[in-house]
């Protein structure tokens, strides 16, 4: 039985990882255990699970409808194992959180970490991504996200932070271009934005008992990194927008500066979300609850 179960486990992980060679990364195994392992499943099931080629693996129809059941079946198990953890004090098992990259890396994963090492019985697996993940389908206990939280069905979320958005620029840039005083001067300079294909975002400025003003900035650089843009405008390229957090070190040392002051910056929160369930997981719970705790409100 135990023997059956590990076989489902492994084919959910190969089906949300896309593939056997990324389950294998993911699960710690062999390319080969992960492909042994489905296709036992498959010969104890009298069903062929995936169409094979040499460079992927799709379910078929059969083996939709199995992973469905699946993934009921293991919820199911999950809210058991959560139901006999929530009256222990040792936390164990296994934390899959979803992050954005950046602020994931700056500041959710060293509080993450620091929760590991005061458990030892607690296993971290941290996704870095800026796409929006299906936590269920997925297979995520976790997601940390910034502003809004994406679709609620079969979620559930708290707030356990936010983050104050402001517009800087290099001293030399200022000295050269003069300094912006409203959101009206803002049209007069360069800046550089962060940017995708076919996306570029707008900034935005709080107003009292209305939507927050939106600013579409003149640029010649987009940039889809975060860390790009800061040391871009550092290096006097021109204005830009960002967190607060994301800066802290180059106001320190001085290359870059604040401006707008009387404009105080948009202020995002930032939520944890979670599939919903009957029993909150014990290192689910801990780990919300040390994130509300250690990131700064509003994270400047």
């Amino acid at each position: 039985m135990v023997d059956h179960l590990s076989g489902l486990a492994i084919f959910v992980e190969t089906v949300q990882a896309g593939g056997f060679s990324a389950a294998a990364v993911r699960l710690n195994l062999s390319r080969s255990a992960v492909g042994k392992t489905v296709a036992r499943l498959e010969r104890r099931l009298g069903a062929r699970l995936f169409h094979r080629t040499t460079r992927s693996q799709a379910l078929t129809e059969d083996g939709q409808a199995f992973y469905e059941r699946c993934l009921r079946a293991l919820a199911e198990i999950r809210s058991g194992e959560a139901m006999l953890e929530s009256g222990k004090r040792e936390v164990v098992g296994r934390l899959r959180v979803s992050m954005p990259v950046l602020f994931g890396r700056r500041c959710v994963a060293p509080i993450l970490t620091g929760l590991a090492r005061l458990h030892p019985g607690l296993e971290l697996d941290l996704n870095f991504s800026d796409r929006l993940v299906d936590l269920m389908e997925d297979g995520f206990d976790l997601a940390i996200r910034n502003g809004g939280t994406g679709d609620g069905v079969g979620l559930m979320t708290r707030r356990i932070g936010s983050q104050r958005m402001t517009v800087c620029a290099a001293p030399a840039y200022l000295a050269e271009h003069g300094t912006p005083r409203g959101i009206a001067d803002l049209g007069r300079h360069e800046a550089v934005v962060y940017g995708r294909p076919g996306l570029v975002k707008s900034w935005l400025f709080p107003a009292d008992g209305a939507p927050p003003v939106a600013f579409q900035p003149r640029s010649r650089l987009r940039f889809d990194d975060l860390d790009a843009i800061a040391d871009a405008a550092a290096a006097g390229a021109g204005l830009a927008w960002l967190p607060c957090w994301l800066i802290r070190e180059h106001v320190r040392a001085g290359s870059l500066v604040r401006v707008l002051a009387d404009h105080p910056g948009l202020v995002f929160d930032i939520h944890a979300v979670w599939p919903q369930t009957p029993h909150l997981p014990l290192r689910v719970r801990l780990a919300i609850d040390r994130l509300a705790e250690a990131l700064p409100d509003p994270l400047s």
